[in-house]
């Protein structure tokens, strides 16, 4: 929901640093493999109830994530880097609530509630994207994109500080959870009701009287 407001400034913080990454020849595809791997690591560190430090390896993989980006826009990003950047993105947000439920097997339901939940948020995200491909260029409000991006009450952001909020009161984890998943569900029909619309064959769209 916030993701638009806040790319702007995230770029402006993270070009200077990215650049001079880029002029080291650090590539933006190993930072995004880098950031995965620091995100499996903060999920065995939930894994073994150690949530400070994995609220560190949580920032430290999302800080990896807006840096990969800015090193591609230092040069030319590649459909790769972007196919690379959000299939690693949507596995993290489904593991990072599973290390909760490893370290305190009666959160399992919760958890598992949640990640059903992020399946439907990142299903429309990305059934959009793949049938937005075909048409075009279409507005968006988060500007250049890897892919066509669709927006929503849970993006991004939204997601990341819920995932602090469960480090920082891994006793709240349930509620959490189920605030979250709840919100996950709204996004996932929103969704669904801008892709019916804006994927509406021609003939079924009422014409218009002047």
């Amino acid at each position: 929901m916030i993701d638009a407001a806040l790319q702007p400034l995230q770029r402006r913080m993270l070009a200077p640093v990215a650049s001079r990454m880029a002029q080291a020849g650090i590539c933006a595809d190993h930072v995004t493999i880098l950031g995965f791997v620091i995100g499996l690591a903060a999920v065995a560190a939930l894994a073994m109830q150690a949530y400070l430090l994995a609220l560190v390896l949580l920032l430290a993989n999302r800080l990896a994530d807006g840096l990969d980006g800015a090193i591609a826009r230092q040069g030319r990003p590649t459909d790769r880097g972007a196919f690379l950047d959000i299939a690693l993105d949507f596995v993290f947000y489904a593991l990072f609530p599973l290390g909760f439920a490893i370290g305190q097997p009666e959160q399992a339901l919760p958890a598992a509630v949640l990640i059903a939940a992020f399946v439907g948020t990142g299903s429309s995200f990305l059934a959009f994207a793949a049938i937005a491909a075909r048409r075009g260029p279409m507005p968006s409000r988060h500007g250049p994109k890897g892919i066509h991006y669709l927006g929503g009450l849970t993006e991004g952001a939204e997601t990341i500080a819920v995932f602090v909020l469960m480090c920082l009161w891994p006793a709240g984890f349930a509620t959490l959870a189920y605030l979250f998943a709840a919100a996950c569900l709204l996004t996932t029909l929103t969704r669904w009701h801008q892709g019916w619309l804006a994927f509406s064959p021609e003939d079924d769209r009422p014409e218009r009287k002047e």
